[in-house]
């Protein structure tokens, strides 16, 4: 006699079935029995390489099995869950788990851009410790931030960040938040201090060291040098040694004449 109710597996065939099962059996099996799920199970059915949207958005509208922060994360971090379920776990999320989220290019750029706004946004309750160790990994927008803050630590380990690109560096030398010890920390820096862009940036930044801006000078293009003098800002002289290297680069140079004139005369 049947009661009705289809009879649940025992956890280890369950397991099994949730890992291997084609898309359509995966669907079945977590209608009658995701309420019911562990994180173990969860986590299988994860793995299973034909799950797909449909799948995801049963499992994250099971209110029982999301009810842990490490569910929420690996529904939200899985890359073929629907833009909408991963949105409405995301603000859910501790920080790392909202890192990861940012780095890994296999899921959609808006839950990425989700995630990395509610990252930013958390960075203020960070010790920083934990600040050090998202410095060294984090994705642009989130690395402007933290070496925009200023402590030394988090700055060394930003620096030293290989997923920091030039772009976003220059936004933090050029931001009017900038403090000279920072642009002092960038102009040292072994990988930044020694590009033209970035030199050319701390020199039109008054902000910057007077001594930085003294030993860049004479290698800028004349149109860095044009606006130093153009802003007042800089000091006296840091705008007349522009002036004057910009007038040495602009003078006609004449090359030869006074040999031409001799050749000519009787």
């Amino acid at each position: 006699m049947h009661s009705g109710a289809a009879r649940r597996p025992d956890t280890e065939t369950l397991l099994h079935r949730l890992r291997r099962a084609p898309t359509r059996q995966l669907l079945q099996l977590v209608d009658e029995n995701g309420r019911d799920f562990t994180l173990r199970e969860l986590r299988q059915a994860l793995l299973n390489p034909y799950i797909d949207g449909e799948v995801l958005q049963v499992l994250g509208g099971h209110r029982k099995l999301m009810a842990t922060r490490e569910a929420k994360s690996a529904v939200a971090r899985h890359r073929r869950t629907p833009e909408p379920v991963a949105m409405r776990l995301i603000p859910h999320l501790f920080w790392r788990d909202l890192t990861e989220i940012t780095l890994d290019l296999r899921i959609r750029a808006p839950v990425r851009r989700v995630a990395e706004r509610y990252l930013v946004q958390r960075l203020q309750r960070l010790a920083e410790g934990e600040k050090v160790n998202l410095a060294r990994r984090s994705v642009d927008a989130v690395a402007v931030r933290l070496l925009s803050e200023g402590q030394p630590r988090v700055v060394d380990a930003g620096l030293e960040n290989p997923r920091l690109s030039e772009k976003a560096l220059l936004d933090v030398v050029t931001s009017e938040r900038a403090s000279p010890r920072l642009l002092d920390r960038i102009a040292h820096h072994p990988r930044w201090g020694s590009r033209y862009e970035v030199q050319a940036a701390l020199c039109q930044n008054p902000k910057a060291p007077y001594r930085v801006i003294f030993k860049h000078l004479k290698r800028m293009h004349p149109d860095v040098l044009e606006r130093v003098v153009a802003n007042r800002e800089h000091t006296d002289f840091l705008r007349r040694t522009a002036r004057e290297l910009l007038t040495d680069r602009t003078q006609p140079v004449a090359i030869g004449l006074e040999s031409e004139d001799e050749s000519i005369s009787p």
